[in-house]
């Protein structure tokens, strides 16, 4: 079985990517290794990919043409996108990549002969300020990655609705791991800790609560989709830790596997960030019998090996 992987090269792709390699599937990945962090690391990524076994191809989904090897596959992840909340990047971005991105992609597979199963890759973002209910709660995005994320899932599962065309939509909760990208608050709190640099806090970002989830755990689910899609078809999915923990309680961890006490100097909040998010996962728990297995403790342990083996001092990473 043949599958489509498309931001294949950033955090999640490239995760799903060894995942789905071990699990016997063919696995053709795509990134355009967009400017938003360093290529460098999307590449050092890739490179891991290929050497796996992953067929990598460099592709815009935005702007290339496709052609019959993109889409004659027996499923997609749509994991590509604009990440993010962020001042810095324009809305033209998050439109682009978010958007636009997935109506091309949309338009290529539905002719496929071969597609069996299309799994977007939304995000808790849709919900807005607070993540909390169950997938039933009407989402209230508060942010421009918010907005376009939802617009993005709601054209997929549109499609399913209309034509039938196999498609579900998976809302992640805060994804931590190996691979995440160097703007995320492990990356930058660990890469602080290592180089004694002074560690960057949103105001009120302490206070936070988050269902910090193990990436691993996110690539699992994603295989019991893929091995369960008669169940899982034209279903919206929470995907995240059920339990939940403050950004100071997150820091105090990361500092105790580390040994050491990060400094911190305090930023302006971001408008639209999170306040609270808490996975409820009743729903794919009771359908398709998947829950989280790894703990925040082993999770931020795995992040932060991962981080001093492979990427401290070896790999360009601000």
């Amino acid at each position: 079985m043949k599958i489509l992987v498309t931001g294949a090269a950033g955090f999640i792709g490239s995760n799903l990517c060894l995942s789905l390699i071990q699990g016997g599937y063919q696995v053709l990945g795509v990134d355009c290794f967009s400017d938003y962090y360093p290529a460098s690391i999307k590449r050092h990524n890739a490179d891991r990919l290929s050497t796996a076994g992953v067929e990598m191809k460099e592709f815009d989904l935005a702007t290339n043409a496709f052609s019959s090897p993109l889409v004659e596959v027996d499923g997609v992840v749509h994991c590509a996108g604009q990440p993010g909340i962020s001042s810095s990047t324009p809305w033209e971005d998050y439109e682009r990549n978010n958007i636009l991105a997935t109506h091309r992609l949309l338009n290529a597979v539905t002719s496929s002969k071969t597609l069996k199963s299309f799994i977007n890759i939304s995000s808790s973002s849709v919900y807005g300020i607070f993540a909390t209910e169950d997938e039933e709660l009407a989402p209230k995005p508060a942010s421009w990655y918010g907005e376009t994320k939802l617009a993005a899932e709601q054209e997929v599962m549109g499609t399913y609705r209309n034509s039938g065309f196999p498609a579900c939509s998976l809302r992640l909760f805060s994804v931590i791991g190996e691979r995440e990208r160097p703007d995320k608050l492990f990356p930058k709190l660990i890469r602080s800790i290592a180089c004694d640099e002074t560690f960057p806090l949103y105001d009120g970002s302490l206070e936070h609560r988050r269902s910090f989830t193990y990436v691993r755990d996110v690539c699992d689910a994603i295989l019991v989709v893929l091995e369960q899609w008669s169940k899982a078809e034209g279903e919206v999915f929470n995907i995240g830790s059920d339990h939940s923990f403050s950004t100071s309680e997150a820091i105090e961890i990361v500092e105790d596997i580390m040994g050491k006490k990060v400094r911190t100097t305090t930023l302006p909040s971001r408008p639209g960030d999170q306040k609270a998010t808490h996975a409820n996962i009743e729903k794919i728990s009771s359908t398709l019998d998947w829950r989280p297995r790894t703990s925040l403790r082993q999770a931020l342990t795995n992040t932060v090996n991962w981080y001093l083996d492979e990427i401290h001092e070896k790999v360009e990473w601000k």
